[in-house]
């Protein structure tokens, strides 16, 4: 089709999973040829409370922020991560979380246990008050928890934490 209005439709109905397939108008299809394709990826957002962090597997400033929902009975489920820091905000940024450093941090799920990416620090992290909200971009949610890591969008001071629920992601 040539009409958004239909290929939102189709992304919002069919391509639930993980998107959908376009081909780019200005080229011709070609058998066995992916040149002219496009994967069209479905991405919405969260807020989510920042219930802990791990450090950069090398240094002391923060490699990735832990994210949490809470879920119907009111405890913290750690959902996911966000590691895409820059450089230049990770100092002031650890600095910052080491201030909030302390309970209760995730009292649903918590992080850790083994998985593919596990390193010797997987399982050190640092658990946060419950005083930060931040707006992430994800793609896809398996379970309760994103299936990917989540992209920053930004810091969501107006929010207060309580009202990070897990009802955002059945949207």
């Amino acid at each position: 089709t040539r009409s958004r209005t239909v290929a939102l439709h189709w992304l919002r109905t069919h391509g639930a999973r993980d998107g959908v397939v376009a081909k780019r108008l200005d080229e011709p299809y070609r058998s066995g040829s992916r040149d002219a394709m496009v994967k069209v990826k479905r991405k919405r957002t969260a807020d989510c409370v920042v219930g802990g962090f791990r450090y950069a597997s090398k240094g002391k400033l923060v490699g990735s922020l832990l994210l949490g929902l809470y879920d119907g009975a009111g405890k913290l489920d750690h959902v996911g991560f966000m590691s895409g820091i820059r450089e230049n905000e990770r100092a002031a940024l650890t600095k910052r979380l080491e201030a909030l450093v302390g309970p209760p941090g995730f009292t649903g799920s918590k992080p850790g246990g083994p998985s593919r990416w596990s390193t010797e620090r997987s399982d050190e992290w640092k658990p946060l008050r419950t005083r930060l909200v931040v707006e992430v971009e994800f793609d896809h949610v398996t379970g309760n928890r994103f299936r990917h890591g989540t992209r920053f969008v930004r810091w969501r001071p107006d929010k207060k934490p309580a009202q990070c629920t897990m009802e955002q992601l059945r949207k």
